[in-house]
């Protein structure tokens, strides 16, 4: 009796996870853009964040170790291989994704940027036809055929209104996506061996680094935190409730929902970023915003049926 009843409790927990988890990751793109507003640029705004942010990751894993060492588990030992591979997950899937991701909302609504990151799961199945000869099914085709419209609906309209700037911002965020396809292409094999949730540690703390190493590289030292207060404070934000946290609820929700219905929950992303933006940014809610974003979770969701991909941690 008391499983049965365990098991729906542990469903709506999931399906609550899963649902607060995409709210928090869409309200990264409002806090840039109102980071913006104080005149920051994005080297400086993703070394602040990551900055905020590695302290956590790394507490994710060692805590994976100690909660290991206490289920007298042994967790395996990096090797050469897992070290090249957790560095190569830690560029592709959080360093380039977030610098692209943050360079290009400079220049685009967040509304725009949402819904090209949301093609994430088309991009995993080209990538899945490109590099490993997989076939594209009728139903996938038409899903990325109608995404694809969504984004163009939305694009095309928010040209007329900004100008160029607009595609620049548009490639940027785009490459963003292409991106995190890559690291949901090739972390099937470390996710199996290492769990997810240390390789998420692992991976977000490498990122970490190389955002920071980059503006060592790049600004003087003593402008990192010359900068407004507010850009700190949203930074903290940043790190902590639309990153850190919303990480943590997607992995704990995907365990109790399961991959896949923790996609389709997640389409709650974009709407969510949507209604942002209009109440806290004052950006347009309009016909072709609305269209663009329907066509958009219409063809995820006929893409996602035939292979769920969970959504970005952007």
């Amino acid at each position: 009796m008391k499983s049965a009843q365990a098991a729906p409790k542990s469903i709506a927990t999931g399906l609550f996870l899963a649902v607060a988890g995409a709210i928090a990751f869409s309200g990264k793109a409002i806090i840039v853009k109102l980071a913006y507003r104080y005149g920051v640029d994005a080297v400086t705004l993703i070394m602040l964040r990551m900055l905020m942010a590695l302290p956590f990751f790394l507490a994710i894993v060692w805590w994976t170790g100690r909660k290991a060492r206490l289920s007298g588990v042994a967790l395996p030992r990096l090797t050469a291989h897992d070290k090249w591979g957790i560095l190569g997950l830690g560029i592709t899937g959080y360093y380039l994704a977030s610098y692209l991701d943050f360079a290009g909302l400079a220049y685009i609504s967040a509304s725009l940027e949402r819904l090209i990151l949301y093609l994430n799961p088309t991009l995993v199945v080209l990538l899945g036809v490109a590099l490993y000869g997989k076939r594209v099914t009728v139903p996938q085709a038409l899903g990325m055929a109608i995404s694809y419209s969504g984004v163009l609906l939305v694009f095309g309209h928010e040209v007329t209104l900004a100008g160029g700037d607009v595609a620049l911002g548009a490639l940027l965020v785009f490459g963003s996506a292409i991106s995190y396809a890559l690291y949901l292409s090739y972390s099937g094999e470390l996710v199996k061996r290492l769990g997810s949730l240390r390789l998420v540690g692992l991976a977000t703390s490498v990122a970490c680094v190389l955002c920071i190493a980059q503006f060592v590289l790049l600004r003087p030292l003593n402008t990192a935190f010359a900068v407004a207060p507010e850009v700190l404070w949203l930074s903290l934000i940043n790190a902590t409730a639309c990153t850190v946290v919303p990480v943590l609820m997607v992995m704990m929700a995907i365990e109790r929902i399961g991959a896949g219905l923790a996609a389709q929950v997640g389409m709650v992303g974009p709407m969510s970023t949507i209604a942002m933006g209009v109440l806290l940014l004052d950006e347009p809610m309009n016909a072709w915003v609305v269209g663009g974003t329907v066509l958009v979770l219409l063809g995820v969701y006929v893409v996602s049926r035939q292979r769920a991909v969970p959504p970005t941690a952007d």
